[in-house]
């Protein structure tokens, strides 16, 4: 995928440039975290959360993976889809009911963090919350340029939105390192539903092309200083 205007950097550098960004906003910023599986989202919006507080500002950490679908919508185009696992992992409607509209910058600023828990399997309801008017709320998970959320760089719900490029060789890799049921070649057939998932998101919404900032996160970077 290619994108002659597009912002690329090491993630220090990233992390660096996003707080630039950031700090002379008012009113909530949403800013949005993508990648594929194992592509480091969580680490990286938590690095960008800390040095965004430690520079004085109030920051909201929500993921995706708490808006999760049951499992009988997750798997109902079958245990094996790619398109399933594509279309059908995440709970797009109640996520925006619950995360992006409130916290946009016409919500109400009451808000949740969670709706499933993958763990257990199970609905979740937590509290209701509000923000701060100047929060700036990061957001990881994959799937997020998807066209429901970002039909392109200049129409999006993100103010600013980040992709993680990670090849799937390390990324698979790392999966394997923390989940049992996941190997390092992504090209092995039990991994075909995530694998060929994820291949369909690229394919069909190019998230490098829509993001405001591609980060290379292949390799593990230093501390950033603030």
């Amino acid at each position: 995928m290619t994108n002659d205007v597009m912002n690329r950097l090491d993630a220090a550098s990233a992390l660096k440039w996003l707080r630039a960004q950031i700090r002379p906003r008012s009113g909530r910023t949403l800013v949005g975290v993508d990648g594929v599986d194992g592509a480091g989202k969580t680490t990286f919006a938590d690095e960008l959360a800390d040095l965004l507080r430690e520079s004085g500002l109030e920051v909201i950490r929500i993921s995706m993976d708490d808006y999760l679908n049951p499992r009988s919508v997750r798997y109902a185009q079958g245990r094996s889809s790619a398109k399933g696992y594509f279309e059908d992992s995440y709970d797009y409607e109640r996520f925006t009911d619950e995360v992006l509209e409130p916290l946009g910058h016409e919500g109400s600023g009451r808000y949740r963090t969670a709706a499933y828990d993958l763990d257990s399997e199970s609905e979740v309801h937590s509290p209701w919350r509000i923000a701060p008017d100047d929060a700036v709320v990061i957001i990881d998970g994959m799937f997020i340029h998807r066209d429901e959320l970002c039909s392109s760089r200049k129409k999006k719900v993100w103010d600013i939105s980040v992709w993680l490029e990670v090849p799937f060789e390390e990324s698979f890799h790392r999966l394997a390192e923390r989940e049992q049921k996941i190997t390092p070649d992504p090209e092995d057939p039990g991994n075909a539903r995530y694998y060929q998932g994820q291949l369909l998101y690229l394919q069909s919404c190019d998230p490098a092309h829509r993001a405001d900032i591609v980060v290379e996160n292949a390799a593990p970077h230093a501390p950033v200083i603030n």
